[in-house]
C-alpha cells in the first residue's frame, strides 16, 4: 500500500514519465525481494522500447531481448498475457538465444507482467530473481497491480498531451483565421476591390508560391508583401 502511494504521489499535474517508471522498478525490486526490474513501452511504430531498469546488469539483458526478439517481455507483450514463474534453466528450450545469456547473466528465474488497459498492451514489466523460486499468487497480483498504476498514469498523460496539441491546433486555426481576415480587409480597402475578391488574391497567390495562407496574410499585414503585389482587379461601378 505505502509503494501504492508513492506512485500515486508522483502524479502531479507535469509528472515526468521516466522518472515514475524508475521508482516502479526500484520500488518491486524492494517489495517483492528481486534482483533486478525492468520497463519497456511500445513506441508508436509498435516497436518496445526500454524506458527503465534497476541495474546496469538488467539494462544490458534487456536490450538483448530487444535485439533477438525473444525473452517473457516478447512473449508477454505479443500475448498480453503474464509470463511468470519460468525458471530459465529448465526451460532453456523456451528462449534459445535469451535464456543462456540471461542465465551467464546471474538470473534464475524470470517474470513478465503486461502493461494493459482494456485489451491495449503499451508495454511490459519484468522481474527477475538470482536464485529458484517463485512468486506466489498474492505477490504477482501485487506487482501487476503496480504495473496497471502506471499504466493508468501513463495513458493519462498521453490523453492530456493529445489534447493539448488539439486545443493548440485549434487555437492556431482561430489565430490564423483573424489574421485571414485582417489581410482581406487591408487588401480590399487598397486596391479598391470587394472582400471577396480580395481572398480570392490572397488564396491564389498562396498556392502559386507554395505557401500556407495564414502565412501570405501576414506578411501583407507586417507589409513584407504589398497588396498590388497581388493579382486584382478593382470592383466596377454597375452605374
Amino acid at each position: 500500500m505505502r509503494t501504492l502511494v508513492e506512485l500515486a504521489d508522483t502524479l502531479v499535474a507535469d509528472f515526468d514519465v521516466l522518472d515514475l517508471l524508475v521508482l516502479l522498478t526500484d520500488r518491486c525490486v524492494d517489495v517483492f525481494d528481486l534482483e533486478a526490474a525492468g520497463i519497456m513501452l511500445a513506441a508508436p511504430d509498435g516497436d518496445l522500447r526500454l524506458m527503465a531498469s534497476s541495474s546496469e546488469a538488467m539494462r544490458l539483458l534487456e536490450l538483448f531481448e530487444l535485439q533477438s526478439k525473444e525473452g517473457p517481455c516478447y512473449d508477454c507483450f505479443l500475448t498480453g498475457l503474464p509470463v511468470v514463474n519460468q525458471d530459465l534453466a529448465s526451460d532453456a528450450g523456451l528462449w534459445p538465444h535469451f535464456g543462456p545469456v540471461a542465465l551467464a547473466a546471474g538470473f534464475r528465474t524470470a517474470h513478465a507482467l503486461p502493461m494493459r488497459l482494456r485489451g491495449t498492451v503499451i508495454g511490459v514489466l519484468n522481474l527477475f530473481h538470482t536464485e529458484p523460486g517463485e512468486m506466489n499468487a498474492a505477490e504477482i497480483a501485487g506487482a501487476q497491480a503496480l504495473a496497471d498504476v502506471a499504466t493508468i498514469a501513463i495513458l493519462q498523460h498521453r490523453a492530456v498531451l493529445e489534447a493539448q496539441l488539439v486545443n493548440e491546433q485549434l487555437q492556431g486555426a482561430l489565430n490564423s483565421r483573424i489574421v485571414i481576415e485582417q489581410a482581406k480587409g487591408m487588401v480590399a480597402e487598397r486596391e479598391g476591390v470587394s472582400m471577396e475578391q480580395a481572398f480570392t488574391a490572397l488564396r491564389g497567390y498562396a498556392r502559386k508560391q507554395n505557401l500556407r495562407l495564414g502565412d501570405v496574410a501576414r506578411s501583407v499585414i507586417d507589409g513584407r508583401l504589398t497588396a498590388s503585389a497581388l493579382s486584382l482587379r478593382p470592383v466596377t461601378d454597375p452605374s
